[in-house]
């Protein structure tokens, strides 16, 4: 088969794919492409949360009971704004678990895929009272609930797969160009040009939903700015150009959360649970 059949093939093909692939992200109505399985990556996020929970050392105290109560409310919430709404709940294969892991020095929370939840002594500095943890919870959360991992992973698995492809019809010439620069040249230029400001897309969307996932559980989301305030004073002024960052600027952050908050509060109010 010549090269430009080849390409004819794999252009149909790949149009197809994607056409079946496409979603959207609820709330926001973005869309999205996924074609790794989603019970897969829940299946892998349990093992590896299990692996944490046994190498981890965990508290107990009411600061944990206070993170449940967070976490509670917010599956309540959403799943009950989601009814209401006669919209299919993304949560609702969700094995929900939290988890508050003891170090002082990691200023940070995360929600693996299917809900699984940890939130490290560290960030309590920061987040100061109950509006604030559930601020952070909120946006964690939303990764999980808008199916961040599943986009990540479906994209890193296109272009492996077009990075090769690319390599043999050129007749090797991108592994060349890796060989004699010593570096993966492809992947830090797909990494600076696609991945990062995806990944910060997903940050920016992440910020938003948490906001209307906290307000919907009746949280103060105007102590959201006030949280990356904070983080911005903890840092220093030691942040990456933001070309070179997953995450979107602390200065661009704390913009948008300002623009949004007024608007989030009276359009996603605490929600009646019926």
């Amino acid at each position: 088969m010549n090269r430009r059949k080849f390409l004819s093939y794999v252009g149909c093909g790949c149009c197809g794919f994607f056409l079946n692939s496409c979603a959207t992200a609820p709330i926001t109505e973005r869309r999205q492409f996924k074609i790794v399985p989603e019970s897969k990556l829940n299946a892998q996020a349990a093992q590896i949360y299990e692996k944490i929970k046994e190498k981890e050392k965990l508290i107990t105290d009411s600061k944990y009971d206070e993170i449940r109560k967070i976490g509670k409310k917010m599956e309540n919430s959403i799943g009950e704004y989601f009814y209401q709404a006669k919209l299919d709940d993304p949560t609702a294969n969700f094995d929900w678990e939290y988890i508050l892991i003891d170090n002082k020095k990691v200023r940070n929370a995360w929600c693996m895929p299917g809900g699984k939840i940890a939130v490290y002594s560290g960030i309590l500095e920061v987040t100061k009272n109950t509006n604030g943890l559930a601020a952070v919870m909120g946006h964690e959360i939303a990764h999980a609930v808008a199916k961040h991992s599943v986009e990540r992973a479906s994209r890193g698995a296109v272009l492996n797969v077009s990075t090769q492809v690319i390599d043999i019809l050129s007749g090797g010439k991108l592994s060349t160009v890796n060989r004699t620069t010593g570096m993966n040249t492809v992947g830090l230029l797909s990494q600076l040009g696609i991945m990062n400001p995806f990944n910060r897309k997903q940050e920016t969307e992440a910020d938003y939903l948490g906001m209307i996932f906290s307000s919907l559980s009746g949280y103060d989301i105007r102590e959201t700015v006030k949280i990356w305030e904070r983080m911005k004073e903890f840092n220093k002024g030691k942040e990456p150009p933001e070309f070179m960052s997953t995450h979107p600027s602390s200065d661009n952050r704390i913009k948008k959360i300002n623009d949004w908050t007024n608007k989030i509060i009276l359009e996603y109010p605490p929600i009646n649970i019926t």
